[in-house]
């Protein structure tokens, strides 16, 4: 297949398999004419791709997992590199999800305090100054 089948039917860009290929990623072979050609493993290779792109994976990181689909594992994720890519990811989440607990925990502090400083129960109001309809 051409390049703007492979890009519609990866769901991406013919710009993107092109910076794909100037990274290394994605491998042309070409025609007669010069025309790109690919079949369907560069398509699951893009797929792979886009997939750990979608996860958060930077471009660089996915690089392990096409170099075990080119290497002919049926799985990106079948190498030793591959896992420890995962490894590394998921302690990148778990510091990530840890900050945001922390800073969940400080907005229901800062809620609850601001709630206990309102008389009576009230709810709050809130006025707008600075003109309005007062100006003639």
């Amino acid at each position: 297949m051409r390049i703007g089948e492979l890009a519609e039917r990866a769901g991406t860009t013919t710009r993107t398999l092109r910076y794909y290929e100037s990274r290394g990623l994605l491998a042309a072979r070409r025609t007669e004419n010069g025309y790109r050609t690919y079949d369907e493993d560069d398509l699951r290779l893009i797929r792979q791709i886009r997939t750990l792109q979608d996860f958060g994976f930077e471009l660089e990181e996915t690089r392990p997992f096409v170099e075990c689909l080119q290497a002919g594992h049926p799985a990106g994720d079948a190498c030793p590199a591959s896992l420890d890519v995962y490894r590394r990811k998921l302690a990148e989440l778990d510091v990530l999800v840890e900050q945001l607990r922390a800073v969940r925990a400080q907005v229901a502090a800062q809620l609850l305090r601001a709630e206990a400083e309102l008389p009576g129960g009230q709810e709050p109001t809130c006025e707008l100054g600075g003109g309005g309809s007062d100006a003639q």
